[in-house]
Order: structure tokens, then C-alpha cells, then sequence
């Protein structure tokens, strides 16, 4: 097997501490099944990555994030893993992904795998072994497997619900055909949670982690990482029903009453299934192991915790090197609101020596370009659909969208960018009922979305079938048939376009190294303006109504119009001194 060392441009020597490549690195998520679909099922595959890398790094990120791509059933997307060590078929062979990895490398791009380390598909060797075995075996020590409460175990061994909707347990029916014990699923009933207190578990994701390592990958997000541990004796828990189905708060409503970074759940009520303390030693452990490869590993925690102060605990310099900051991707389109979770955000990380994060969108939450519009809560996970209350406006969101996105890009640390937010697209509202697929939707019986609408495979160009997603022009979900003007080659080269402004703000970015600059606020503002100065760069963003006057000194890049020195409402601009 060929290496990425072997044709990579990519160092693969680590660099002194403090200056490693993903502290300041833009990371560009790709979902592989709305990416690019090079073999004309509707589906995107690994081929189709490799196909259009070079436009990523014409972008100009440093990385590409994939979310799973891992054998698997599909009834979650890929995030019910059967196998850990091979890829399915939908997305190609074990070669198509060294193909993809050398070539990222050889353009310069660092590769970041997605694991789901908290459950497995029930299609996975482990679990069907498992049910198979008797009780109190070995085989049923790897899962979340419990008795039933009640005076024949015919109930569930808490009332806990999955993320998803419904109960999150499931009754086993045994070998012999009679009712028996219970496994968890904080998610799909398709998706049994591993029990992480079993160093069998432990051990078998060592050897994960150093398969794709030793194959070149450049570190791991680590799916629902607040989640492996659940607290001694399994408590009963009932959230709050305004909350996020993943522990974060409501997202999208100028009405939330939460300061950003704050919690309205104290820590003692932490929900027993999320964020226990036992999570850390699992992470030391693999810190340790990704130390002993070259070139910078890095590990990133997917872990919905709040206040920011306690998220930070999951990047001590022991621990992972970066963790999701949904904080400031939960904060209102609001001057005070991101003052506060910037001030927050730098705060926690850099107490524990860790860069923040930002991010605005993923393949999780309403695209940004639809949420910052939006004018009713929205939890995280529920969706946007027809009949949601405070649908957006489409020409007003892409306006703010591209405006907090040439702030979030100005701001010191690491950013990430999902999938065709560089395009500027929205949600996806009007799917059909009859092509949704997110479990979400199915176990609420319609009532929440879910995640679909994010999702939607991406265009390429304007013309071709399926917008040159696929040229059999078949598509997993429906792409909307406005969407010819969002299209890459409808913007490339077009002044005012957003792709053009995304490649802008990050040849900009890397040129002045804002990802490694220190910020510094900006006084004598309204409050609705957030100003600052990184790295000899200053940037204004003006959430409000009334216009600004600028200071002087030459734009850069502005996220909108900018007539003479006047910064209209729910415009950016990054300036330099004359």
C-alpha cells in the first residue's frame, strides 16, 4: 500500500508548539453524499471528492473534514458504523480513499476522518454477536445492555429519550424467542450505544484510530464526544423541552433570554448521558497514541457543552486539540450577544492553551444562510420545514450570513466551512414528505424536520443535470430548481459573488495570518456593531438597522456594498490603515 507520506507535500515533521497547523487552520467539512457523485447513482462518492479537490484548494482551506464514510446500513447516514475499517460501497473501496488522501495531500490539504466512537449500527459484527450471546456474557458487556425494571423486566431501565425522539431503549427478544434485556440508543434504534467503561471497547478503538493513521489521515472529529460516558446507575432525567436534542440550548430566536457561553441547566443537572467526567481519560488516551505520529495529528471534539469554561476541559494540552464552538454558532445575529461569546470563546480556550473555533453551519443545524433570517426559536436538530413557524427571508439571510461570515473569518484561531455555505445556500425548506430520510423526522411522526434540508447534494454548474452533482442527474433528495445562480460556475470570476467573496476573505486571512493574531476590541461603537483589530487588520460588522460611520483607511474586502465611508445594516468590512 502506498502511503500519503510518500507523495505528500503536506510536513509531515511536527512544528514547534503553539504554531501547529490546525490552530489557525480553515477546515472545510465535506458530506460525502451531497459532495460530488462521480458514478451516477445520486449518491456522492470518495471518486467524486477527488474529482473536485482542486476547487477546494482553489478556495483556499487548509483542510477537508469528511463525514463518515464507514460501512454501514445508512439509516442514519453513515453514522451507524458496521465497519470502522472499510468503506462502503456506496462511496467506494479502501483505494478510492488512498486515491482521494495522496491527491489532498499532494494539493496541500490535510484530511480529517469523521469516527463515531459513542454507538455502532446493530448491523455491526460486535452487537450481532452480542444479542446472540447469553446474558452476563463477554459479547453483551460491549454495549449498553441492561435488565428491565418492573416485576418481569417489562420496562425500560429509565425513562430516558434519544436525540432523535421516542425512548431510548429498546427491548432485546433472546435466542430463544422471549422478551429480554434492554439496549440503549441515545439515537436511532439502530444505533446501540458501546459501553466505554469496558476496556475491550477501549482497546478495539486503539486499533481504529492507528488503522487510519497509519494509512495517512491527518486526525479524527470525534462524533457526539460529550456523550461515551453515562453516569453511574443510569438516573432518571427529563430535559428541558427548549433545549437542543444534543445539549445545546435554542438556536435562531432573537427572544432567547441566555447570555451566550451560559447554560441554563446548571452543571449538577447535567444530563446524565452527557459531558461525565469519565470522557477525558478516554481522550488522554488517544492524544497519547496520535502523539506518537508525525506531522501534527489533531483530534476535535463534537461536544454540545455549555458554559464554554466547561467545554474547555475536552482541550487541555492533554486532551483533544480542538473542540466545536456551537456557543457562537448559537449566538443571535446581535452586537452584544457575539461580543460576549468572542470574549468568552477566547477566554476558555486560551486558558487551557488551546485555540477557539468557529463555525457557523454544519450538517446538523439550518445553514446559516436561512438561521440568521429566521424569526422564531428553533432548536438544534429540529429543522426548518413548510409549516415552521418564522420562516426566513432568503434575500436578507444570505445577506447576514455573508456578513457573519467575514467576521467569523476575521477572528483569531481556527474556522470551519460547511459544504456550499461558499455558494451562499439555503436551507431547503420545500422537500417533499416523500423524500425526507433523517430518523428525526420518522420517530416524531413529522413533528421536527430534522436535518434533511442542510444536506441537500450542492451545485457545480448551472447547466448540466442535477446542477453537475451527478451526471446521471439523480439525487438523494431533491435540489431545488432555483438553484442554477448558486452554482460554482455561476460565480466564479463574478465580482460581488459569494464564492468570490469566501476565496477573497481567505487569501486575506492567510495573507495577514489572522488566524494566529490576537484580538483587540475597538471602542466608541454602537452597541449593535462588534469592531476590532487582528493582526493589523481592523474588521466591523454592523448587526444593527442604522448605518456606521467607518474610520479611515482602505477596505479590504466588505461583505456588501460599502458606499464611500458608510457601513450599511448587516454589513462587514475589514479595513486597513492608509
Amino acid at each position: 500500500m502506498t502511503s500519503a507520506s510518500d507523495t505528500s507535500v503536506v510536513p509531515a515533521t511536527a512544528t514547534s508548539p503553539g504554531t501547529e497547523w490546525w490552530r489557525s487552520a480553515v477546515i472545510y467539512q465535506i458530506y460525502p453524499r451531497s459532495f460530488a457523485d462521480l458514478t451516477g447513482d445520486g449518491i456522492g462518492d470518495l471518486p467524486g471528492i477527488t474529482a473536485r479537490l482542486d476547487s477546494l484548494a482553489a478556495l483556499g482551506v487548509d483542510a477537508i473534514w469528511l463525514s463518515p464514510f464507514f460501512t454501514s446500513p445508512q439509516k442514519d447516514a453513515g453514522y451507524d458504523v458496521a465497519d470502522y475499517c472499510d468503506i462502503d460501497p456506496l462511496f467506494g473501496t479502501l483505494d478510492d480513499f488512498q486515491h482521494m488522501l495522496d491527491r489532498a495531500h499532494t494539493l496541500g490539504l490535510r484530511v480529517i476522518v469523521d469516527l463515531v466512537p459513542n454507538h455502532t449500527s446493530d448491523a455491526h459484527r460486535w452487537f450481532q454477536e452480542a444479542i446472540a450471546s447469553p446474558v452476563g456474557s463477554p459479547e453483551r458487556a460491549r454495549y449498553m445492555i441492561r435488565d428491565g425494571e418492573g416485576a418481569s423486566g417489562e420496562l425500560a431501565p429509565n425513562n430516558w429519550e434519544s436525540v432523535f425522539g421516542g425512548p431510548a431503549w429498546t427491548r432485546l427478544v433472546e435466542p430463544d424467542g422471549t422478551p429480554g434485556q434492554w439496549y440503549l440508543h441515545l439515537f436511532d434504534s439502530s444505533q446501540p450505544d458501546l459501553d466505554w467503561q469496558n476496556p475491550w471497547v477501549r482497546e478495539q478503538f486503539r486499533d481504529i484510530l492507528r488503522f487510519w493513521l497509519d494509512r495517512g489521515v491527518d486526525g479524527f472529529r470525534v462524533d457526539v464526544a460529550h456523550g461515551l460516558i453515562k453516569a453511574d446507575g443510569l438516573p432518571d432525567f427529563t430535559p428541558d423541552p427548549a433545549g437542543g436534542s444534543m445539549g445545546g440550548s435554542t438556536v435562531g430566536a432573537e427572544s432567547v433570554g441566555l447570555e451566550p457561553g451560559i447554560s441554563d441547566v446548571a452543571d449538577e443537572e447535567t444530563a446524565p448521558f452527557w459531558a461525565q467526567d469519565g470522557v477525558h481519560e478516554i481522550f488522554r488516551d488517544w492524544h497519547e497514541l496520535l502523539a506518537e505520529y508525525p506531522g501534527d495529528r489533531v483530534l476535535c471534539a463534537e461536544a454540545w457543552v455549555e458554559p464554554l469554561t466547561k467545554l474547555a476541559r475536552w482541550v487541555r494540552p492533554d486532551e483533544m486539540h480542538q473542540a466545536f464552538n456551537f456557543s457562537y454558532l448559537e449566538t443571535p445575529w446581535a452586537g452584544p450577544a457575539l461580543r460576549r461569546v468572542v470574549d468568552d470563546s477566547i477566554s476558555a480556550f486560551a486558558g487551557v492553551g488551546a485555540p477557539s473555533t468557529w463555525v457557523l453551519s454544519n450538517h446538523d443545524v439550518v445553514r446559516h444562510a436561512s438561521r440568521l433570517a429566521l424569526t422564531a426559536e428553533n432548536p438544534q436538530g429540529a429543522g426548518i420545514g413548510p409549516n415552521s413557524a418564522g420562516l426566513p427571508d432568503t434575500a436578507l439571510g444570505l445577506h447576514r450570513a455573508r456578513a457573519a461570515t467575514t467576521l467569523m473569518l476575521g477572528l483569531p484561531g481556527s474556522a470551519y466551512v460547511y459544504q456550499g455555505e461558499e455558494l451562499g445556500l439555503p436551507e431547503v425548506i420545500h422537500l417533499p414528505e416523500s423524500a425526507r430520510q433523517d430518523p428525526t423526522w420518522f420517530r416524531t411522526n413529522g413533528e421536527r424536520y430534522g436535518r434533511d434540508g442542510c444536506r441537500v447534494p450542492i451545485p457545480w454548474e448551472a447547466d448540466r443535470p442535477a446542477y453537475g452533482f451527478s451526471a446521471s442527474g439523480d439525487a438523494w433528495l431533491p435540489q431545488p430548481d432555483d438553484w442554477a445562480g448558486y452554482a460554482r460556475d455561476a460565480q466564479v470570476g463574478v465580482e460581488g459573488s459569494t464564492l468570490e467573496l469566501y476565496r477573497e476573505l481567505l487569501r486575506l486571512r492567510r495573507e495577514s495570518m489572522l488566524g494566529m493574531g490576537a484580538l483587540e476590541w475597538l471602542a466608541g461603537y454602537p452597541e449593535e456593531v462588534v469592531a476590532f483589530t487582528n493582526a493589523g487588520v481592523t474588521v466591523i460588522a454592523n448587526t444593527g438597522q442604522d448605518t456606521v460611520e467607518l474610520p479611515a483607511g482602505s477596505v479590504l474586502v466588505a461583505s456588501g456594498p460599502v458606499a464611500g465611508n458608510i457601513l450599511p445594516a448587516d454589513t462587514t468590512v475589514w479595513l486597513i490603515a492608509d
